[in-house]
């Protein structure tokens, strides 16, 4: 029997390839600098200040996301085979913390370098993150009843919001 390329895997391994390659780009990519008008100059600072607060507090929330899911954690969209419906914590606040943190994360490195293309990226890693999490609920409903119910009460990638 033939198995599918790991791109088209059956358990998310395209998702996960990609957010690679985004992560790369806001990171490493180009931020605009040079070819674009900068930020304007009394924004320069509170934008910096700004943006190293918001790194900070979605890199502390993802990791305090991943910690709450304990062994159920997987670089994956589908979830593990023997994982239990973690509600509690900061999924308890939103679906998707992890995501939620990352997300913030990347505004936040958007602002500290203040690169009008670095935040093009960053709008582009939420897309992802939304269409990602869209495909993981599909499996999240498939396997555990309740999320439906989770799903209702409680905002997806941001708090209160959305």
């Amino acid at each position: 029997m033939k198995r599918a390329p790991w791109w088209k895997g059956q358990r998310g391994e395209g998702y996960v390839a990609m957010q690679g390659l985004l992560f790369g780009l806001l990171i490493f990519g180009p931020t605009g600098e040079g070819t674009l008008p900068p930020w304007p100059a009394p924004l320069a600072g509170p934008a910096k200040a700004f943006g190293l607060a918001l790194l900070v507090a979605g890199l502390v929330c993802a990791v305090a996301a991943a910690i709450g899911l304990g062994r159920n954690l997987t670089p994956l969209p589908h979830p593990r085979d023997n994982c239990e419906l973690v509600e509690s914590g900061l999924y308890g606040w939103v679906r998707h913390p992890i995501y939620c943190g990352l997300i913030c994360a990347g505004f936040g490195w958007a602002f500290f370098v203040q690169g009008w293309l670095a935040l093009a990226w960053a709008c582009l890693l939420f897309a992802f993150f939304d269409l990602k999490s869209r495909r993981e609920e599909v499996w999240l409903l498939a396997r555990f009843p309740a999320y439906a119910d989770y799903r209702r009460r409680v905002r997806k990638l941001i708090p209160f919001i959305y």
